[in-house]
């Protein structure tokens, strides 16, 4: 299997890419626009076959590369069923698997941080998107974000891993590359609650500065505009 991280200095996402070296089969997870040809390039270098394209939600502060990427390959788009993208091809459940030869994720609904927020498991790796973040979560204060329904997202489905499971989150700002399920637990400070509301009490009281580049991500996602 190859796996590969990349990180956008702009908005400090993480995409990462996942193939099988039987038949070169690759997908891409959270692409940035503005990235998309170093991803392109790669999969020329390893003669790889991007197949499927993900998007763990929709994002508020990035431009996706989706659209780009299934132009130039034709590639699978693929989000939770409860997204609003007009792009997307493939509309996956709670619980449904997505496949490349012998590689299986396992989308999972998170809501919490956006109504349509999915994390995708794969063997001993979990990709969070912006629900589950190294030392964080995602905030809930737009985009229908609850932080009660992240509360269960993160308490009733992604803390119930096995300790050793690796987190990939969409984000980190602190120059964090990867975590585990069981160091979140231990050192993830918003997760140092007895109860959901707790937990909602400082979500709603962040009071953080909306994305530079809400007003024109959000509207450019939904359409898959390049």
């Amino acid at each position: 299997m190859i796996f590969r991280q990349f990180f956008d200095n702009d908005s400090s996402t993480y995409t990462y890419l996942v193939a099988s070296r039987v038949g070169a089969e690759a997908l891409i997870i959270d692409p940035v626009l503005e990235k998309t040809d170093i991803y392109l390039d790669l999969l020329k270098e390893l003669n790889l076959k991007l197949v499927k394209v993900i998007d763990t939600h929709l994002h508020a502060d990035h431009i996706s590369g989706m659209r780009k990427l299934h132009n130039v390959t034709n590639c699978a788009t693929l989000m939770g069923e409860q997204t609003k993208a007009d792009v997307v091809s493939i509309r996956l459940k709670d619980n449904e698997k997505v496949k490349i030869e012998k590689i299986v994720l396992t989308a999972v609904y998170t809501p919490g941080h956006t109504d349509d927020s999915y994390s995708f498991l794969m063997e001993n790796k979990v990709f969070t998107g912006d629900t589950l973040l190294i030392k964080g979560t995602g905030r809930t204060d737009f985009q229908n974000g609850n932080p009660y329904d992240q509360y269960n997202s993160l308490f009733e489905k992604l803390l119930k891993l096995p300790d050793e499971t690796l987190i990939y989150p969409a984000h980190d700002y602190k120059g964090n590359t990867v975590s585990t399920i069981g160091e979140e637990k231990k050192f993830n400070p918003r997760l140092q609650v007895k109860s959901a509301n707790e937990y909602a009490e400082i979500m709603n009281n962040l009071n953080l500065s909306d994305p530079k580049l809400m007003d024109i991500a959000i509207p450019a996602n939904k359409k898959g505009v390049v």
